[in-house]
């Protein structure tokens, strides 16, 4: 079956502004920052929004993989469920979970869960008749056959002790970097005992804090996507992906520092051959605020980018949302997208 998505991908290159924020913490509860362009830019790293994306997809009717070290823990229970005692349970569990991993964080579906217990009870759970080229076979083979493995096609999967079972990922994050120079901010704090009269704070400390418009940057190879789900139902989970990333904000400090806000504007492009991602390396300047001026700059940096790849630069279709001239809502982008990426599938 040959791979109509080949070499295409889904661009996104999205400018979002917070005020008062800490969306993303250092090992010592600072914003994240990074010198891009000389200056100290404010930062939330690619882990971080990536994580808020995937759990946002529950909220959209996607059943979600499971990032654990306890995958032996889930066989077990799946093993008692089909009739196994609780010993031979755990004896099938650890025999198959150590052909995986072995104290590591593994993704893994309940698909594939339940086909590897299954695999047990055809074995009369004796751990003895279990093979291991067997269960990684298993393992691979079910998460094709899993309807609740899009996380996992979309951010990946790596497995040490078993290679056979990488999933390479479809979708990539930059590290999200303001647009300008930033500078972080001390807030310092006092907290009242409400049941000690004395006067004054039972409590005072600092919090940290910055403000900034940040750029980000995700592709999502469509062709990566189509292989990780065996060519099956591409479009909705394109669809589910997009409105995952729309939503999702980090976790970080939002009862104390809320950050609820949406993307300013984005420009998406359906387009083939090499990612092409801004880097803001010449910072903006203020002007009316941060977001009219790098929405500036961006229109200006990829125009020129796309003038510089020519015939390379392979845009089949692009729209933008936000900003003061698009019209469009984030339903009309799904509903143009879905026709687009459909038609490649057709």
């Amino acid at each position: 079956m040959s791979n109509p998505f080949l070499s295409t991908k889904l661009e996104f290159h999205i400018l979002q502004s917070f005020p008062v924020t800490c969306l993303n913490r250092d090992d010592v509860g600072s914003p994240k920052s990074a010198i891009v362009g000389g200056v100290t830019r404010a930062r939330v790293s690619s882990q971080c929004w990536k994580r808020q994306v995937r759990l946002a997809m529950h909220d959209f009717g996607i059943k979600l993989a499971h990032r654990s070290k306890h995958f032996d823990e889930q066989l077990v229970k799946r093993c008692m469920e089909l009739g196994a005692s609780e010993e031979k349970a755990k004896d099938c569990a650890q025999a198959m979970a150590d052909t995986v991993v072995k104290d590591a964080l593994f993704f893994f579906t309940d698909t594939e869960i339940d086909c590897c217990a299954k695999y047990a009870q055809e074995k009369d759970f004796c751990s003895d008749d279990i093979k291991a080229k067997e269960v990684l076979a298993l393992v691979k083979k079910s998460l094709k056959l899993a309807v609740d493995g899009l996380d996992i096609a979309l951010f990946g999967r790596m497995v040490a002790l078993a290679p056979d079972l990488n999933i390479q990922a479809a979708a990539s994050f930059s590290h999200a970097i303001s647009t300008h120079a930033v500078s972080t901010e001390l807030d310092f704090f006092t907290a009242l005992d409400d049941l000690d009269p004395t006067p004054g704070a039972a409590h005072m400390d600092n919090l940290e804090f910055n403000s900034a418009t940040y750029y980000r940057y995700i592709s999502l190879d469509l062709g990566q996507l189509y292989e990780s789900l065996g060519g099956e139902n591409v479009v909705p989970s394109v669809c589910a992906f997009i409105k995952a990333l729309f939503v999702a904000v980090p976790s970080a400090r939002q009862n104390t520092l809320s950050g609820a806000c949406p993307w300013d504007y984005a420009k998406i492009l359906l387009r083939k051959g090499q990612g092409i991602q801004l880097s803001f390396d010449k910072p903006v300047k203020a002007k009316g605020g941060y977001v009219a001026p790098s929405i500036e700059a961006l229109k200006a940096d990829l125009a020129a980018k796309e003038k510089l790849f020519g015939s390379l630069f392979g845009k089949i279709s692009e729209c933008e949302i936000g900003g003061s001239e698009s019209t469009l809502s984030i339903d009309d982008v799904l509903e143009l997208l879905s026709q687009k990426v459909g038609a490649l599938n057709d």
